[in-house]
């Protein structure tokens, strides 16, 4: 986790811009809207299926 911090510690907003600039131009602006939904769905399944118990857990509960 420490090295997570010093990486953020790094990154200043004017790379960020650049980062988002050059995604923009690799992409392309309508390109954008639809990577991050397909994003934000495939972070909501893998939650999903993160919460759900295992049959076994189940059927071992009921007995």
């Amino acid at each position: 986790m420490h090295s997570f911090s010093i990486f953020f510690g790094m990154v200043s907003g004017v790379q960020i811009a650049v980062i988002v600039v050059v995604a923009l131009l690799f992409f392309g602006g309508k390109k954008i809207p639809e990577l991050m939904k397909g994003l934000g769905g495939g972070i909501k399944e893998f939650k999903n299926a993160a919460k759900e118990e295992d049959p076994e857990e189940k059927i071992e509960e009921k007995k």
